[in-house]
């Protein structure tokens, strides 16, 4: 299996481990409209290395991480039932690696490598 352009992981920062199991929606955002290019949810790692084509076109993209999902599971309340992170591809050469810093009350992120 090849790795995606686009990638994320998520690390759950409240208890130091990688959040398992969410699922997670990338979407590209056409003349203001978004549409879904792929779905999918996190290893036991808290990765998703194969989100979406081995390359996009450059534009405006969206992570959408249901994070209420993953703390109800839990059996945790959390602030944020869901975070959307959006992004702009610039260089359709480069790899985006998007990781999520996630706690119940609060999140983070950074452009990743």
């Amino acid at each position: 299996m090849s790795v995606s352009q686009i990638t994320t992981h998520i690390l759950d920062t409240g208890s130091g481990r990688p959040a398992a199991d969410v699922p997670v929606v990338l979407s590209v955002n056409n003349d203001g409209a978004w549409s879904e290019v792929a779905r999918g949810v996190t290893d036991a790692d808290g990765r998703i290395k194969n989100l979406g084509p081995e390359a996009v076109a450059g534009g405006t993209y969206k992570l959408t991480f249901a994070t209420g999902q993953y703390y109800a599971g839990a059996g945790q309340d959390t602030f944020f039932p869901e975070v959307d992170l959006t992004f702009s591809v610039a260089d359709t050469g480069e790899h985006y690696h998007v990781p999520l810093l996630l706690s119940p009350f609060a999140f983070s992120t950074y452009r990743g490598s």
